[in-house]
């Protein structure tokens, strides 16, 4: 019993060292993220830092977006958090009509402890997000990871944005803009030439006839789009998740100095055995004496 007792108090600092390896691992929290859409010309478009969500926010295309992390925020040491800028084309100029998407252009930042806002800022660079800038109507996002949310399957890949079944991606979306003057013009099909086929006589065309009560037939005319229904857009957050990491793995504890292994009084130790010897032993013993007994009384 005192063996057993020793084992199991033996134990428990393997176990809280776990725990602490663990904690360590997590220590990276979730970081609010700053934005602001700058020119060409590196001066500022529209409003300066602001950590504001809005899917309708952003008036202005934002072709280049420079990020920080807010600041009084403390980030600890190795932790990163992505930031991506996406462009899509789409069917229409707002969310509720924007129908199928396509990714067009992805970039992609990692902002760490030396991204936090603070004192002297107008003397620092910022990391800057740069996609194209589109001619139709199309939809960019700004969120906190570096998925690439095109519709391909495997890792690194997403679900592309889609309104008619509410696939609200990207995830993790900080802000957006949708608009555009015109519809993106498909592609020419990838299908091969036609063959020419030879020529027919044209079909007599026949005339129409006039309806009873001499008045021309009505011209059809084609009936307009069927509204969608409307929707809520989908919602945005300046707080976005760390990179994920896989935890360091927790080191093998090493024997302690202090006095001999307890491996044989331990809940693994052959103890059926030794006893079972033990027994085997004392029987023989008792054998024995019981025959020299007898020997002496014949």
């Amino acid at each position: 019993m005192l063996a057993a007792t020793a084992f199991a108090t033996s134990a428990v600092p393997l176990l809280g060292a776990g725990v602490a390896s663990a904690t360590t691992a997590g220590a990276c929290e979730s970081a609010t993220v700053q934005y602001r859409i700058v020119g060409a010309d590196g001066n500022v478009v529209g409003a300066d830092w602001t950590s504001q969500g809005g899917f309708h926010q952003w008036d202005t295309v934002p072709g280049s977006v420079q990020v920080r992390l807010a600041p009084g925020q403390t980030v600890g040491e190795g932790c990163k958090y992505p930031v991506s800028l996406a462009e899509y084309t789409t069917e229409g100029p707002n969310w509720h009509v924007s129908g199928h998407q396509s990714l067009v252009d992805k970039a992609t930042v990692y902002l760490t402890a030396d991204d936090v806002a603070g004192t002297d800022d107008a003397k620092r660079t910022w990391q800057k997000l740069t996609v194209k800038s589109p001619d139709c109507y199309g939809q960019i996002d700004l969120y906190g990871d570096d998925i690439t949310y095109d519709g391909k399957t495997g890792e690194g890949h997403g679900p592309v944005p889609y309104e008619p079944d509410n696939v609200v991606t990207p995830y993790h979306l900080i802000a957006a803009w949708n608009g555009g003057e015109q519809p993106c013009t498909p592609g020419p099909p990838d299908s091969p030439t036609p063959t020419p086929s030879t020529p027919t006589t044209p079909a007599t065309p026949v005339t129409p006839t006039t309806p009873a009560g001499g008045q021309p037939p009505a011209e059809e005319t084609t009936p307009p789009p069927t509204s969608p229904k409307p929707s809520t857009t989908p919602p945005t957050t300046p707080d976005v998740p760390p990179l994920e990491s896989t935890p360091p793995a927790t080191p093998k504890p090493s024997p302690s100095d202090s006095g001999p292994p307890l491996a044989e009084t331990g809940a693994s130790a052959p103890v059926g055995t030794l006893a079972g010897g033990a027994a085997l032993v004392v029987a023989l013993g008792a054998g024995a004496v019981y025959a020299s007994r007898r020997a002496r009384r014949s």
